[in-house]
């Protein structure tokens, strides 16, 4: 699985709620919305896997999103199993 982050005061750069994927040599940028791909590209299966973990924690991801970009701690989310 790739390893997935979410970066303080990181709502400047693509102007929308999104995690960053690093697998690898390999890095993009996911929006947490629809799970599409902002920048960047993973192998397809990790793509996949990426997308799919989106799909299940979005509505935590959201949460999260909001209390990175003030610099406020996140909770954590399970990963994908």
């Amino acid at each position: 699985m790739a390893l997935l982050l979410m970066y303080f005061y990181d709502n400047k750069q693509h102007n929308r709620p999104h995690i960053h994927a690093e697998y690898g040599e390999h890095e993009a940028s996911f929006a947490i919305d629809d799970g599409s791909v902002l920048r960047g590209s993973l192998p397809n299966s990790q793509t996949r896997l990426v997308q799919a973990w989106i799909e299940i924690h979005r509505d935590s991801l959201m949460a999260n999103w909001k209390l990175v970009i003030n610099g406020e701690p996140v909770h954590k989310i399970d990963p994908l199993r």
